[in-house]
């Protein structure tokens, strides 16, 4: 299936595992928090009764047209809303909903993003250096880039992508864009290339991914909207709802871990204490304690899905 623009739409990542955990009743509402190009939509829209509902939003206005001529022939109960998911609570009251029954948040980069959206979101593209997911958005990698202090710089690529040599790279990036800005992935890509080395080994990743992941988090904020979504989510969901998350690097896992683990009512004293006393009361808890990851026959048909982990927790 093809987009308008002719990119191959994006192939929902454990799509069975996904449904058999989100989906528990085909009455329900439910909600797609990243509906992307609808994959993952669609297989819910599928499934639900005449009474069923689906919710979709995302920040991209482009994925949201993408999803309802997807979606459009499924004729199904449907709102699609361009939205950030850490803006649930106030979509579902403007609905009129008060509870779901089940939440999809796939929180990697969509195929349509990647090749499609033209926005700089890949190291092997040439394309303005944008990475905005929602182009009401000020912000665009290139003012990062181009106007933080090269110590900002890498502060920003320590921690949102965790690379070693972040001082390395912002020194280079500070060195190159004085002689001229730096305005296209491609040119960013092989900046960073240049001074990240990284042995080579079969499957290892980009030497500029980490970058990239770092400015596509702070362009878009999305840690701050993941913490702000898990916050509030508990008191939307109906009592055996569930909320499934699919991460794909360790900032957002662990974030979305550490949350679960404490709706569960895990004790959060300081170690040593004898006695709990942080006053816990368990509202969620966790359906698998590991989190689940593709089959090897999925990552080697998707390579896309291979760092994906997907976690699920049920209101009790």
């Amino acid at each position: 299936m093809k987009s308008t623009k002719g990119s191959t739409l994006h192939r929902p990542v454990m799509l069975s595992e996904v449904m058999e955990k989100v989906f528990t009743s085909p009455h329900g509402a439910y909600v797609d928090g990243t509906i992307g190009t609808g994959g993952h939509s669609e297989a819910i829209c599928r499934r639900i009764s005449p009474q069923g509902l689906l919710i979709g939003l995302d920040r991209d206005e482009e994925a949201i047209r993408i999803s309802r001529e997807r979606l459009s022939s499924l004729g199904r109960n449907v709102h699609l809303i361009k939205e950030s998911y850490g803006r649930l609570d106030g979509v579902l009251k403007n609905l009129g909903i008060e509870k779901v029954n089940g939440v999809l948040l796939d929180l990697g980069m969509s195929t349509y993003q990647l090749e499609g959206s033209g926005r700089g979101f890949s190291f092997s593209r040439d394309e303005p250096l944008d990475m905005r997911m929602d182009l009401d958005d000020k912000v665009t990698a290139r003012e990062l880039v181009n106007n933080l202090s090269a110590k900002d710089l890498e502060k920003v690529l320590r921690a949102y992508g965790e690379e070693r040599q972040a001082g390395a790279v912002s020194r280079m990036i500070d060195k190159e864009r004085a002689k001229a800005p730096i305005d296209s992935s491609l040119r960013l890509a092989n900046l960073v290339s240049s001074v990240v080395r990284r042995p080579y080994r079969p499957g290892a990743i980009h030497p500029a991914t980490r970058t990239f992941q770092a400015l596509r988090i702070a362009v878009n904020r999305e840690l701050e909207t993941l913490g702000t979504f898990l916050e509030k989510l508990p008191p939307l969901l109906v009592k055996g709802g569930r909320l499934v998350v699919l991460t794909y690097h360790s900032l957002e896992d662990r974030m979305v871990k550490r949350t679960m683990i404490e709706w569960e009512g895990g004790c959060r004293c300081p170690p040593g204490i004898p006695e709990c006393r942080c006053g816990s009361v368990p509202v969620m808890k966790r359906v698998h304690k590991k989190g689940m990851k593709p089959s090897d026959e999925e990552v080697g048909d998707n390579p896309r899905a291979r760092s994906a982990i997907l976690r699920t927790a049920e209101r009790i």
